[in-house]
């Protein structure tokens, strides 16, 4: 069965995600049972995945990034994801921690923090959800108040991916009232009053971290607030509808691709009547319906990243990805347990754990039922905020500006100008 599909993907795409499972199949996947059993955070795995550079496949090369956009990003998700949801889950979370920097840093912030990014050296998160007010993020009551030439932060984060493991955490908190009253912050984990509560593992993605940030009088520069006072909404929003969901569709669509090729080798090998399952004509019902899923679901995957990197109005499709790839990988894993009956429930069994990673994408950056009321809004006509729009302006605004500083100070500026493709 086929992973790929050449409408929307360059030769440069396929090399790429030949590279990413040769090395998933070759340093990951050894690494799951491990990761299973102990349901610690698995700190090695994640830096090796991050010094492939991967973590910066959206960054520019000026800092040092492959610069080869969504679709590129969605690839290396998706394959890490297809041997490890856990190890996908961990790459998608840094890309939200890269948004912040790529599209609110300024450029003394870009200089500081991509290139590490980009080699793998820094592991960046975004934190937004406390924990009374979920994913009601005007409901936030963690703040930050100036004093002098720094501001202090106290609150907590949950939910937090890349919580135990990461670097420099985006946090948006509350300096004033009412929506203009959020901001955002680069906050180090070395930072003075910043600590992380014990890792809890959950339901499953077991060597993945997604815990609680605690900020005690937490001092952070100045220099480290992203954009202005009050942007902390915007940066909380488009990271979630640009990066958020394209990158937690490239996690489900790993996982349900991980899913069909499981259920295809049971029904394969596991005989019955003095033949092989797949050979029933319920069995191949099953099969077929979820091939037509897998396959509709990474059309939909692709084609959004592939709007995202041409720079067009894509937040519908964005939207509609991430319900789509939750909803159908929901469903091929139940009707994958079903082929394989008791069989399925055995924790050695790998049905088992993809069924509990695919559970773990349905809430972040929206329930599908927040997706359903999403579009219910773009076929009313009251979608407003198109981000796709937005930020792709603000991208091709700043790539020409500092093109034209690069020339003044004599270098040649950059061959391609990035859209929201390279950033």
């Amino acid at each position: 069965m086929s992973l790929t599909t050449s409408y929307f993907t360059t030769p440069q795409h396929e090399r790429l995600r030949a590279e990413v499972r040769a090395f998933a199949e070759a340093e990951v996947a050894p690494a799951v049972a491990d990761m299973e059993e102990s349901k610690a955070v698995h700190h090695e795995l994640s830096r090796l995945i991050a010094r492939q550079g991967w973590i910066g496949v959206t960054v520019d090369p000026r800092y040092g990034g492959m610069g080869l956009g969504h679709l590129a990003k969605t690839i290396i998700i998706e394959e890490l994801s297809r041997v490890s949801g856990a190890m996908g889950a961990m790459v998608q979370a840094s890309q939200l921690g890269v948004a912040k920097i790529v599209h609110f840093g300024d450029e003394r912030q870009k200089q500081r923090w991509l290139p590490e990014v980009a080699d793998g050296s820094c592991l960046p998160t975004i934190a937004v959800t406390e924990p009374e007010a979920g994913g009601h993020v005007l409901g936030m009551a963690a703040t930050a108040e100036r004093v002098g030439d720094e501001y202090v932060l106290n609150g907590r984060k949950v939910f937090v991916g890349n919580s135990h493991v990461g670097d420099l955490h985006g946090v948006v908190v509350r300096t004033g009232p009412g929506s203009r009253g959020l901001s955002a912050f680069l906050v180090e984990a070395t930072a003075p009053g910043f600590s992380l509560a014990p890792h809890r593992p959950a339901l499953g993605l077991h060597g993945f971290s997604f815990g609680e940030l605690i900020f005690d009088d937490c001092r952070v520069p100045a220099g480290n607030l992203l954009g202005a006072e009050g942007d902390g909404l915007a940066v909380a929003y488009s990271s979630s509808v640009l990066y958020g969901r394209p990158n937690l569709t490239a996690v489900s669509l790993g996982i349900h691709a991980a899913i069909v090729a499981q259920a295809v080798r049971f029904a394969s090998t596991h005989r019955r009547y003095g033949k092989p399952l797949a050979d029933l004509p319920t069995v191949k019902q099953k099969l077929g319906q979820m091939q037509s899923q897998l396959m509709t679901a990474r059309l939909a995957a692709y084609h959004a990243a592939h709007l995202l990197d041409e720079g067009l109005p894509c937040d519908a499709e964005l939207i509609s990805a991430k319900l789509l790839n939750v909803e159908s990988s929901l469903d091929s894993a139940r009707t994958a347990m079903e082929i394989h009956a008791a069989y399925g429930l055995d924790p050695d069994r790998t049905v088992e754990r993809l069924l509990r990673d695919a559970h773990h994408i349905y809430s972040p950056a929206g329930t599908s039922d927040i997706q359903r009321l999403r579009l219910a809004e773009v076929a009313l006509g009251t979608y407003r905020d198109q981000w796709s729009v937005r930020l792709a302006d603000k991208l091709r605004a700043s790539s020409v500006a500092l093109d034209r500083v690069t020339l003044v100070a004599g270098e040649p500026a950059a061959l391609k100008e990035p859209a929201v493709a390279s950033s």
